[in-house]
This record gives C-alpha cells, sequence and structure tokens, in this order.
C-alpha cells in the first residue's frame, strides 16, 4: 500500500502541516504488485497511432513506435492528404464544430450553473516551441487568464511540474494541477475570492514515487546525451523526454534508449505525447481525476450547478474530456487545427482561439453581473 501526502495550510496563520493518507485505491493491481517480468506500454489505437507492446517482434515493435512519432508531429499532419482533405476536415467539423462559432450555445448550457475552468498550458496557452524551456505565454494572453480567474475559478492542469508552469504564467490567483494531475496547488491565501474561506491544499497522491522518478531521470539524462537535440525534464512526479529537436533518423535510436531505461520499472509507464516521451507513475490517476479533485475542493462535487470547461490540445487531456462526458457536465474543448479521435465536444484552433473563447467569456460574465 501507498501513502499519499495531503498538505493543507491553516488559513489564519499560512502554516503548512503534512498529514499521511493511506489509500490503496488510487493504485492499480501492477503498481502494488509489480510484475516479476517486464513490463509492457501501450499507445492508445487512434486513427494514425498503431499500438506498440514491449514484447514482440523487435523490428515491428520499433517500426510501430517509430510511425507512432511521425504521427504525433504536425509537419507529418500536414503531409498527410487523408488528414488535410477539406472533406474530411469538415466532416470533423460537424461533429467537433468551433467553440467560437457555438458560443452562444454554449452560453446557454451554462446558463444558471457556475462555470469553473480548466486549462492546459502548452498548444493552449502557449504555442508548441522548439525549447520547451521557451514555452513563453503572451502578455495578452497572461492579461486575459487573470480577467477569466476574477469572474470564474480558474486551473491550469499541465504535465509541467507547478514551478516551471508558474514561472511562466506567474498568477498568484489560480490553482495549479502539475505532472499531470499528480501535484495540485491551491491559489495563493488572499489572491483569490474563491479559496478565501478555505484552506489552501496540497494535494500528491505520487509522493512515495519521488525518490524513483529522480533515479530515472539521471538515467535518461545519462542515456539520451549522445542524441542531439534530445532533452529530459524532470516535472517531479513525472518525466518528460522532448524529441522535437531531434533528427528523424535518430527517433529508433532514441526510443530504443528510452525504453530500455523505463523497462527496468514496472511501476512506471511510458507514454506518448506531442514529440514527447511521458514517463508516469502506474497509479490511477490523470488530468480527469485532478478536476474532479479540484471539482471537490471548490465544493462542487455533488453539485448540478456546476458547468466545468476543459480546454486542451493533448492526448494526456482526452481523460479530463472523457470524465466530462461521462459526468454529463460541461464541456471539452480541444485545440487542434486537424482532425483527431476526441471526446471533446467542440474544438478550438490555436492559442489565439482559445484566448479569443476567453475573453468572449470574460466579456459575457461581465455583462451579467
Amino acid at each position: 500500500m501507498v501513502s499519499q501526502n495531503v498538505v493543507v495550510s491553516d488559513v489564519t496563520t499560512g502554516i503548512i502541516t503534512v498529514s499521511t493518507v493511506s489509500n490503496s485505491s488510487v493504485f492499480t493491481p501492477s503498481a502494488q504488485k509489480p510484475p516479476t517480468a517486464p513490463g509492457h506500454i501501450s499507445v492508445s489505437k487512434k486513427k494514425l497511432l498503431k499500438s506498440l507492446e514491449i514484447n514482440g517482434d523487435q523490428s515491428q515493435r520499433l517500426t510501430s513506435w517509430v510511425d507512432s512519432m511521425r504521427a504525433s508531429s504536425p509537419t507529418h499532419l500536414k503531409s498527410l492528404p487523408s488528414l488535410s482533405s477539406e472533406a474530411e476536415l469538415n466532416s470533423w467539423l460537424k461533429r467537433h464544430p468551433s467553440a467560437l462559432d457555438m458560443f452562444e450555445r454554449i452560453i446557454e448550457a451554462a446558463r444558471g450553473k457556475e462555470i469553473v475552468m480548466f486549462l492546459d498550458y502548452d498548444g493552449t496557452l502557449s504555442p508548441i516551441v522548439s525549447d520547451p524551456d521557451r514555452a513563453f505565454i503572451s502578455s495578452k494572453m497572461r492579461r486575459t487568464v487573470k480577467k477569466l480567474a476574477k469572474c470564474f475559478p480558474t486551473s491550469i492542469v499541465t504535465g509541467r511540474c507547478i514551478d516551471k508552469v508558474y514561472s511562466f504564467v506567474k498568477l498568484a490567483e489560480l490553482y495549479y494541477a502539475g505532472s499531470h494531475g499528480m501535484d495540485i496547488k491551491g491559489p495563493t491565501k488572499g489572491f483569490s475570492r474563491y479559496n478565501k474561506d478555505k484552506p489552501s491544499v496540497l494535494y500528491q497522491p505520487a509522493g512515495d514515487f519521488l525518490p524513483m522518478i529522480d533515479e530515472v531521470f539521471k538515467q535518461l539524462v545519462e542515456k539520451t546525451k549522445s542524441t542531439p537535440g534530445a532533452k529530459v525534464e524532470n516535472n517531479k512526479f513525472c518525466l518528460s523526454v522532448h524529441f522535437r529537436c531531434v533528427d528523424e533518423k535518430k527517433w529508433s535510436e532514441l526510443a530504443l534508449k528510452v525504453r530500455s531505461v523505463v523497462n527496468n520499472y514496472p511501476t512506471l509507464k511510458l507514454s506518448q505525447g506531442r514529440k514527447v516521451f511521458e514517463i508516469r507513475p502506474m497509479i490511477k490517476w490523470d488530468k480527469g481525476k485532478a478536476l474532479e479533485f479540484l471539482l471537490e475542493s471548490l465544493g462542487f462535487d455533488n453539485s448540478s450547478d456546476v458547468f466545468p470547461i476543459y480546454i486542451g490540445d493533448d492526448r494526456t487531456d482526452e481523460d479530463a474530456f472523457k470524465l466530462l462526458q461521462e459526468r454529463g457536465q460541461g464541456l471539452g474543448l480541444l485545440v487542434s487545427k486537424f482532425p483527431k479521435d476526441t471526446n471533446a465536444s467542440y474544438s478550438l484552433q490555436d492559442p489565439l482561439e482559445v484566448m479569443d473563447f476567453l475573453r468572449r467569456l470574460v466579456e459575457w460574465k461581465q455583462i451579467q453581473q
């Protein structure tokens, strides 16, 4: 059984106390009893992505993995006629219409309810860039998010560590869920009207994995240092290996290096995002669980008067989209210029459209007040 650390700061003194809570329910059986044989990773079978098993034919496995890496590249996506065709795009937009075009319908669905905002960072609030350390948010977007947080409880849910994303956003009035929701922190006391009567909560369901994550980080840095352009990022409770700047001819080699390290840790899982490998603890926790926890922290766990809106662009955001779909509350908005299989209801093309949508929400709220 693995313990979870729940850190709560006293409202009046601001002193942080730590209590350890045992809760084996958040861990999968494989996390409680690691298999003796090497584990396996899986990549969801989307329209262009093939399933990849660790055990199996080496060449076929590697080919599938590299195909998946290519498919995650916007450059390659643009070159695929079946995806870029106007007919397919129009068909996809009928199923996932623009949230800007459908703004009035969204507002009508939210009328009489408390809107709660959840925002991914990379590709949603900031553009995807070659150097992940330079994924800066624009001053216009920062001002927009600041105004948004005055109107609605607002959270950033990201694969980044909290310290890194906060250094980009610099807004103390937001809720932050870093490491794909495995590191949750409320607004700084006195900065948000939504938590003025509540203690600030820091929730870390994967606290016991920290030593392992640090160990794997060092191994990955050493293993990938001979691959030009590869960058390993320590997100505290998870790791990212970025290959956006790696020559495509080196992708096979990099995939093998990353997998050779992760194979030695059966309680960690390897997945792939937009030109990035993600290594995370194998626990029952994701961005959807983080969304659920934040709603509960805000007092909306059993409320029918809440309307969560989650905006994100990555595969990891699908857990949150799916949760909202299952709850029958709120909406998921996928940020993408290309057709993708998704549980989101609506779409936005890029961070500029995200900013436009957020501004319209703020304007609507201000008219209501």
